[in-house]
């Protein structure tokens, strides 16, 4: 029988340097078997260094993880580690091409002789039931939404024996529903004795789903302590070294004759949405509200031309660009922030002058060359703006944390001073700072004239907007004005309203 006193893992002393930045500083957790613990701290505070170093794809420079009170098996021991310890990463690495059966047991899909396709299928099913996954073993990967790719990913994780988890950022890209249905498997999980690290930037999931807390911040620990003893305040407080603060939405008055910048009429996509009339004014900035299947997000691409509706127009700061194109729309003066950074919002090798500046480059120089000076100048300009974390306009983007590089997709949407700007989540899995300063920029754009849509599942996202429309199974249901609370815009986000 396990000692309940030796924590499940551990970490003891963990410091890690990246030439001059010291990414963990004598970091450690300590997490009890069976027990859902919480890692939380500001973007750039260490969390990814450590789930780096606790999955062995890093080595620490001093200190040392335990498992159940042994030591991490060698570095190079990777069928060790997969026993010890599994990752369910914010960005998925399943191979879309592939099967369920297939990323299942990729790499491990026979002994010595050929492949039985049909003995790794009912494998598969065995597995996928056990832990109930409602997915077709024959079903291509890439078919799957965001919610049974997770899933798919912790049997995997499991099918190795590991029996300490690690889900980063899971719900970033989930609806209420969807998150909840999570949970209620979290909560199966812990019940059978698996032991989970659970990293988020909602703190209110935290207060839900988890029993134990660490906060790191500024490549240091800074605290572990029960969930149950620990106020919000407190916990925001040893994030971010100071007193929590909401953002405060601006007051703002929308004048009545406005010019209309973005507007949509009639438009209607396959089962998506229906019938949906939008106007948005200069200075406005108007939120989409629902649950996934409510059609925002189909909406709200279909406004940048990621999709051109079955039926219905668009028009951009008084034209119509061509249905279905990114690039018409863009030009037509429209900036857009996409609800996937890691999949559509940047390219991470580029440096963020290169990023920041893909809209304008043709602006930038003479005879179809990009001059360095310009771009670096406007970069220099964005970094200070948005107070993006980094070592300087060369840096690539996929070295940045995830609020950093999202405001890197922020400056982007705004390098051209674009009339209206359509935003897809964009707070998602980032903290509490970059929050501030993503929100903040969106409400810079609407003081200086522009219109904004912006679609999000956090409530608080859209205290911000001027009004809200909510849609309900493709349809917008309802408009509610600025001042609502939270238990109004659920319960008409939900189709419980009594109006």
């Amino acid at each position: 029988m396990p000692d309940s006193t030796i924590p499940a893992v551990e970490a003891r002393g963990v410091t890690k340097r990246f030439g001059p930045t010291t990414a963990l500083d004598d970091a450690g957790i300590a997490i009890a078997e069976g027990e859902t613990h919480a890692l939380v701290g500001r973007n750039g505070a260490g969390k990814s260094t450590l789930v780096s170093i606790l999955t062995g794809l890093q080595r620490p420079d001093e200190g040392k993880i335990l498992f159940a009170g042994r030591p991490a098996p060698a570095f190079a021991d990777r069928d060790g580690w997969r026993r010890n310890v599994a990752c369910v990463y914010q960005k998925s690495t399943i191979i879309p091409t592939l099967t369920v059966a297939e990323n299942l047991y990729l790499n491990r899909q026979a002994g010595r002789g050929p492949i039985n396709w049909r003995s790794m299928r009912a494998r598969a099913r065995d597995l996928l039931d056990q832990y109930g996954v409602d997915v077709d073993a024959g079903r291509l990967a890439g078919d799957l939404n965001v919610e049974q790719r997770q899933l798919l990913e912790i049997a995997r994780a499991l099918s190795f024996g590991a029996r300490f988890i690690i889900l980063d950022e899971p719900t970033a890209q989930l609806d209420g529903p969807a998150i909840e249905r999570l949970f209620e498997r979290m909560r199966d999980l812990r019940a059978r004795g698996v032991t989970m690290m659970f990293i988020s930037h909602h703190l209110e999931e935290v207060y839900q789903i988890c029993q134990s807390v660490t906060v790191f911040r500024d490549a240091r620990h800074i605290l572990t302590r029960p969930v149950a003893d620990l106020p919000h305040d407190e916990l925001v407080a040893a994030m971010t070294g100071e007193a929590a603060a909401r953002y405060q939405a601006r007051s703002r008055a929308v004048r009545p004759d406005a010019a209309v910048v973005l507007s949509a009429e009639k438009l209607t996509l396959g089962e998506r949405y229906h019938d949906v009339d939008l106007t948005v004014h200069a200075g406005e900035i108007v939120g989409l509200a629902g649950s996934g299947s409510s059609g925002k997000v189909g909406l709200a691409e279909t406004l940048v031309g990621l999709y051109a509706a079955d039926s219905g127009t668009v028009t951009v700061n008084g034209g119509r660009p061509k249905p279905g194109d990114v690039t018409a729309a863009l030009r037509a003066g429209l900036g857009f922030v996409p609800q996937d950074r890691h999949k559509e919002g940047f390219v991470p090798l580029l440096s963020i002058a290169e990023n920041a500046t893909l809209p304008i480059a043709h602006k930038l120089g003479r005879f179809g060359a990009v001059s360095p000076a310009l771009r670096r100048a406007k970069a220099e300009r964005m970094i200070e703006s948005l107070t993006i974390k980094t070592t300087g306009p060369s840096q690539p983007v996929g070295d940045l944390s995830g609020g950093n590089a999202q405001k890197v997709v922020m400056a982007r949407a705004l390098a051209d001073d674009p009339k209206a700007l359509v935003v897809i989540n964009p707070t998602a899995g980032v903290d509490v700072r970059a929050k501030q300063a993503l929100l903040g920029a969106v409400e810079d754009a609407a003081d200086r004239g522009a219109g904004a849509v912006l679609v999000s599942d956090e409530l608080d996202d859209l205290r911000i907007c001027d009004r809200v429309l909510v849609m309900f199974h493709g349809r917008v249901v309802k408009e509610v004005p600025r001042g609502w609370t939270d238990a109004d815009l659920v319960a008409v986000m939900e189709g419980v309203s009594d109006d």
